[in-house]
C-alpha cells in the first residue's frame, strides 16, 4: 500500500486543479457537463494570467484554493466512500475529524497543483446522461504540450445546492480507490484514529513546506 505521503504524487498534479477549480458559485440548475467545461476554463485561464500564483505565492494559492475549490467538491463525500465501510464504525467526532483533516489534505494538494499549470488544455467528450440520474459521469482529456492525452474523467453528484464533484479519475485510476485502499490499510494498523492522526501530521509536513513553482 501506498503510504499517505504518496497519495497522488504519480498523477500529474495541475489535473487535479484542473478538474475541480471553479468560478463563482453556480445556480442548482446548472448541467454537470456545464458546470464542470466552466470551472475546468476558468482555472487554466486564472492561473495563466496570475504571475504570483506560478511563483507559488501562498496566501494567494490558498486563498484561490479555499474560494474556488471547496464549493464544487462534495469532501464528506469523498470521505465518506474513501472509509468504506469503516465510515459506519466511526463515531460521530471521529467522522468529522476525519472530513477535516481529508479535506485539508485535499486543500494542500491543490495548492501545490496550481503553480504548475502551464499550458495545459482541456477537450471535452460528448455527455450523455438521463434527466433523472442523481449521478453521472464527464469526460474530458487533457491535451499536453509535450506526450500523449492524458485522460480525465469526473465523477458529480446532484445535491440540493447542485451538481458536485466527489471522485476523480486520471491515467484509469479513480481517485476515491487509490485511497480507499490506503485508508484502510491505515485503520487495519492503528483504527479510525490512526489514520486521522497520520492525515494530520502529513497536513502538518505539507503546512511547514514551501509551495515550488515547477524549474522553467
Amino acid at each position: 500500500m501506498k503510504p499517505i505521503a504518496q497519495l497522488i504524487v504519480t498523477v500529474p498534479a495541475a489535473m487535479f486543479a484542473t478538474a475541480v477549480l471553479a468560478a463563482p458559485a453556480p445556480a442548482s440548475a446548472e448541467a454537470p457537463d456545464v458546470l464542470v467545461k466552466r470551472i475546468a476554463t476558468d482555472v487554466i485561464e486564472s492561473v495563466k494570467s496570475d504571475k504570483d500564483i506560478q511563483a507559488g505565492n501562498r496566501n494567494k494559492i490558498m486563498d484561490l484554493v479555499n474560494e474556488k475549490i471547496l464549493p464544487y467538491v462534495d469532501s464528506q463525500k469523498m470521505t465518506q466512500l474513501a472509509a468504506g465501510r469503516f465510515w459506519r464504525q466511526a463515531t460521530p467526532e471521529q467522522q468529522k475529524a476525519l472530513s477535516d483533516e481529508f479535506r485539508t489534505l485535499l486543500v494542500y494538494t491543490y495548492s501545490g497543483a496550481l503553480a504548475q499549470i502551464r499550458n495545459e488544455t482541456l477537450e471535452f467528450k460528448p455527455f450523455r446522461a438521463d434527466p433523472a440520474d442523481t449521478e453521472v459521469e464527464v469526460r474530458s482529456q487533457v491535451n499536453m504540450t509535450r506526450g500523449e492525452p492524458i485522460t480525465l474523467n469526473y465523477r458529480l453528484s446532484k445535491t440540493p445546492q447542485g451538481w458536485k464533484i466527489f471522485d476523480l479519475n486520471v491515467l484509469g485510476a479513480w481517485l476515491v480507490e487509490t485511497y480507499k485502499s490506503t485508508f484502510a490499510s491505515e485503520i487495519s494498523k492503528g483504527g479510525v484514529d490512526g489514520l486521522i492522526k497520520k492525515l494530520h501530521e502529513r497536513n502538518q509536513q505539507l503546512a511547514s513546506k514551501p509551495l515550488q513553482a515547477p524549474k522553467r
